[in-house]
């Protein structure tokens, strides 16, 4: 959970989960309460920001010792994957699986930041992990990544660049993205769903470019559902017409195409009217372009049949996506 709250001041109603705990902690624990906050010595309180990310810290610290020393001399394989957090930094998180008394244990060792993505940098940020917790890479038996280029390149990707220093740490390619990447692999092949692809790309830079026309769509939206809920067309209860957006399908995000086309094809009409009005608006300059082709190519009898098509195909793919994720 958040470790901090916004206001911690002590008039505010909710001071945040570290303080809310170390509370409810004062209330049941007569000893603590002797020690800590009004009946603190001075102004040892120790709830300052610094002292809380030092908690943090130490806690973190202590939790990731026992792990490496119960894996330690053991065999291990590691999980990773790439994502980028809201500063837009480029990381890497990493999980370690191992074999203990008979029981496969899986444990999230960290967020590790790196300057780029490429395989040369994860492989180094894997190695100084390694060195930092005195790990031998000769122990890695399995390496496992979501089928990105950089991560499962034959020759350059970070499985071979493992497999160069030690050849028994097998690469283990995700089952639920090798179908994801082959269904993207048969759609590039031909040419029209290409096409169409490309369009519905288009469409989301067009309609999630910004925040204002992300807004802009939410609440045509909204006011189209509370229309239909009006004139009973569609009918309202628990989990029913939630807020959606356009996702933007990735090659290795599993059923995220499936789940594009499902919600392109939901506020169909909304996006057409925000494309229309961007087209028409002489103040969305470098995208009225954009808009008036999208919209000609959304008009278009072929966008709509490939659309349904892709839609029923990805649909029969989706069950078996979902099944190969089950934990059976």
């Amino acid at each position: 959970m958040a470790f901090r709250g916004h206001d911690e001041y002590e008039d505010s109603n909710n001071q945040g989960n570290f303080l809310e705990l170390l509370y409810w902690l004062c209330d049941h624990n007569p000893e603590i309460k002797a020690i800590a906050l009004t009946n603190a010595p001075e102004n040892l309180k120790l709830t300052s920001p610094r002292v809380q990310k030092d908690i943090v810290s130490a806690t973190a610290s202590e939790c990731l010792h026992v792990i490496i020393e119960n894996i330690r001399d053991s065999f291990f394989s590691i999980l990773v994957d790439q994502s980028r957090d809201i500063s837009m930094k480029e990381q890497m998180s990493v999980v370690i699986r191992y074999v203990k008394n008979g029981c496969i244990l899986e444990h999230f060792i960290g967020v590790i930041h790196v300057l780029n993505t490429t395989a040369a940098s994860l492989k180094a940020a894997i190695d100084q992990l390694f060195s930092t917790h005195s790990l031998s890479i000769s122990n890695l038996r399995g390496q496992g990544y979501d089928g990105a280029s950089n991560m499962r390149g034959e020759y350059n990707g970070l499985k071979a660049l493992i497999l160069k220093e030690n050849p028994s740490a097998y690469y283990i390619h995700c089952f639920a993205h090798q179908l994801q990447l082959a269904l993207v692999a048969v759609a590039q092949k031909h040419p029209k769903i290409e096409t169409f692809f490309t369009t519905v790309h288009r469409l989301v830079n067009i309609v999630g470019g910004s925040a204002k026309r992300s807004d802009l769509i939410r609440e045509n939206q909204r006011l189209k559902i509370l229309e239909s809920l009006s004139i009973g067309e569609i009918s309202s209860g628990r989990g029913l017409n939630q807020e959606i957006t356009l996702q933007r399908p990735g090659d290795t995000r599993w059923g995220s195409h499936y789940s594009c086309l499902i919600n392109l094809i939901t506020m169909f009409s909304t996006i057409v009217e925000v494309i229309d009005m961007l087209a028409t608006d002489s103040t969305s300059t470098g995208t009225r372009g954009d808009a008036c082709i999208s919209l000609e190519l959304m008009l278009r009898f072929e966008f709509a049949f490939n659309l349904y098509l892709m839609k029923k195909i990805l649909g029969i793919s989706n069950e078996l996506s979902k099944a190969l994720q089950r934990k059976d």
